[in-house]
């Protein structure tokens, strides 16, 4: 493939041998490029000798020594971006396919690309990477991917995934092994598909892989009310996930007398359904996948503290009635480390908020929904809500629902006060703006 260069770095190893905006990278050291991860793999080496078509049409070959890893300096258009690559399979409890008619186009993408696993974390099923793709996975050494494995045996796999590539995934992750590649695994549970005897097959087998897997989320299965034609699947009990924790630490000890780590992992979500108490830090070992919701209560709760620990003796908050809306799931631990950490002198009530918009099933506050807030809040008899960014995108102004921030607070009676996702924030944001109060 052929990338127009857009952009040369000052001072860069590129400019200083000759090359410019409008010049054509054509190949490094005779492999072609076809996206970022080759480009970032090849031109990190040391010796390069680059192909390039020359803005005046001239062929050149190149050749530089640089020091190995110092960036080339070439920027380029279009042509090197990775495009999304979309999911093959038909998961029995897919998120996606459970999503409410006429939202959004963007929370209907069902991606599935090993490169947005190395680059952001993604994870990935591997069912849509054909033989030469995964060569090429195995020859830029990417590492470390983030692996949907779900089960390891082949049938129960398919079953859950309704793709017969499903089934090649064992094969795979010990060719990762044999090429040094880490990976960190996730396992949707789903009560009777995955979970018993299917789960503890699946921990033994991925622990034969490490030191290459890193380690394994428990994750329980996600369901909404739009489940019309998909698999018969429910919730789990608080009984049920109390047996997946009994399974998760039967096999976190022998890890641990095997290899010094606890390697397999529950959810902040699968603790909360058996309502358990949240573990210290020290259990998630450096949270390795606090982006699959592993270890971020506690780390929330850590960073509280820490905010606690540092005020000041004596310092009180600004009087006033807050109103903080969260899942259900949260609610419950909110209201302890509030009553236990939160600042002296302000009144804070913490409620629950009922998911009509996906369903009461889903319980997480990062989904919920303006309206839903609005509906069971609005009569609240407070000074003040404290909202989670956690419910809207990322660019702090839509809520899942599409109704816009502005909105939402043209809807309520009371000032609305926005507050990072996080522990630290949480506890500044209940001490107000103290100042003013003093004076």
């Amino acid at each position: 493939m052929e990338h127009l260069i857009t952009h040369v770095e000052p001072g860069s190893p590129a400019l200083r041998h000759g090359l410019r905006e409008g010049d054509t990278l054509l190949a490094i050291n005779g492999e072609e490029i076809i996206d970022q991860i080759d480009y970032e793999a090849l031109s990190a080496r040391r010796h390069l000798i680059l192909h390039v078509r020359k803005a005046d049409g001239r062929d050149w070959q190149l050749e530089l020594v640089k020091p190995a890893g110092i960036p080339l300096g070439l920027d380029f258009g279009e042509s090197m971006a990775c495009t999304p690559r979309v999911c093959k399979n038909k998961c029995m409890f897919c998120f996606i396919d459970q999503m409410p008619p006429a939202c959004r186009k963007t929370l209907y993408v069902k991606d599935d690309d090993w490169r947005m696993s190395l680059m952001m974390g993604n994870f990935i099923t591997l069912t849509n990477v054909d033989d030469q793709e995964f060569d090429r996975i195995l020859r830029r050494r990417a590492s470390p991917l983030f692996i949907s494995v779900h089960a390891t045996d082949p049938a129960v796999r398919v079953k859950m995934m309704k793709n017969p590539d499903a089934a090649k995934l064992l094969p795979r992750l010990r060719q990762f092994k044999e090429h040094g590649i880490k990976f960190h695994c996730q396992i949707v549970l789903c009560p009777g598909i995955n979970d018993g005897a299917v789960l503890e097959d699946t921990l033994q087998t991925l622990f034969t892989l490490h030191p290459a897997a890193q380690s394994a989320a428990l994750v329980p299965v996600g369901l909404t009310k739009f489940r019309e034609h998909l698999y018969p699947l429910r919730p789990y009990t608080k009984e049920e996930a109390e047996e997946v924790l009994a399974i998760c630490k039967k096999w976190q000890d022998r890890f641990m007398d095997l290899c010094g780590s606890k390697f397999v992992f529950p959810s902040d979500e699968m603790l909360c359904i058996a309502g358990r108490d949240i573990p210290d830090e020290d259990y998630y070992e450096g949270f390795p996948q606090i982006e699959n919701g592993v270890g971020l209560m506690r780390q929330f709760l850590t960073a509280f503290i820490a905010a606690h620990d540092a005020a000041p003796a004596g310092v009180q908050a600004q009087h006033r009635r807050i109103l903080i809306p969260c899942g259900r799931s949260i609610a419950p631990y909110m209201r302890r480390w509030i009553a236990q950490y939160g600042p002296p002198g302000v009144d804070v009530t913490v409620q629950a908020i009922t998911n009509h918009f996906f369903g009461d099933t889903v319980t997480v506050t990062g989904l919920l929904t303006g309206r839903d807030i609005v509906a069971q809040t609005k009569d609240a008899d407070v000074d003040e809500m404290l909202l989670c960014s956690v419910t809207l995108r990322a660019e702090g102004d839509l809520f899942l629902d599409d109704l816009s921030l502005d909105e939402f607070r043209r809807m309520l009676p009371f000032p609305v006060r926005m507050s990072a996702n996080s522990g630290a924030a949480l506890y500044q944001s209940l001490l107000g703006d103290i100042e003013k109060e003093s004076t």
